[in-house]
């Protein structure tokens, strides 16, 4: 990081840096015009800034009337911007022989998990060494085994080829979607809790029995 500083800050003259006449200065608020360069410097002072070369090899060179501090700032931030947006894919290399066992297998599907998660190619290929060229389908087998096995982590690019003692297998990484999870629902519904019935009302009967003189039932 420090490197990349230094070579920001080396990139640029500042003030009595320049040694040239005269140079065209620009600024935010200043006409661009053509003026020696120690009067720039000193509008540069009256100002508060520093006078930058930002066109050396202009004629004269141009210059800007900026606090170099902010100027150095905004370089960073634009080289950062540039780094990020290049993405550099680099091809890792996976050898295998005709007869490779399970566990040299396993350890080279592996690395390359982790090659292809990483965002890096993969060649893989079969070495056949003297008489080995016999078992060629037995190096294709083992690469689309291979190919299979990573599946959820590259795509084939180029299947198998047999270029002289060499079989190869191009894989690429694939683009990862990342998805929130998804919340559990339990496959049997949740028991509804049942409703309070209201009570009955018991209904008054009629009196049909014999009625006693002087009482009113309808009361």
């Amino acid at each position: 990081m420090r490197k990349d500083n230094n070579n920001i800050k080396n990139q640029y003259r500042v003030n009595d840096q320049i040694r040239v006449r005269e140079v065209r200065i620009v600024g935010d608020d200043v006409e661009s015009t053509v003026m020696p360069t120690l009067k720039a410097i000193q509008l540069a002072e009256q100002k508060g800034v520093d006078l930058v070369e930002i066109s050396p090899n202009a004629q004269p060179p141009v210059c800007r009337l900026i606090d170099y501090s902010k100027f150095l700032y905004q370089q960073k931030k634009k080289q950062k911007e540039i780094k990020a947006k290049q993405v550099k894919i680099e091809t890792k290399e996976i050898r295998f022989g005709p007869q490779t066992d399970d566990h040299d297998y396993n350890f080279k599907l592996k690395h390359a998990q982790g090659f292809l998660q990483e965002g890096d190619k993969v060649k893989a290929y079969v070495f056949f060494k003297g008489r080995s060229i016999l078992f060629k389908e037995q190096g294709e087998v083992l690469l689309l085994r291979f190919a299979a096995d990573l599946e959820e982590y590259g795509k084939v690019e180029s299947m198998p080829v047999l270029e002289g003692k060499r079989m190869t297998m191009f894989l690429a990484p694939k683009k990862t979607v990342q998805t929130k999870p998804v919340a559990h629902t339990p496959e049997t519904p949740l028991a509804e809790t049942p409703h309070k019935k209201a009570p009955k009302h018991k209904e008054r009967k009629e009196y049909t029995g014999p009625k006693v003189e002087g009482e009113d039932w309808d009361d």
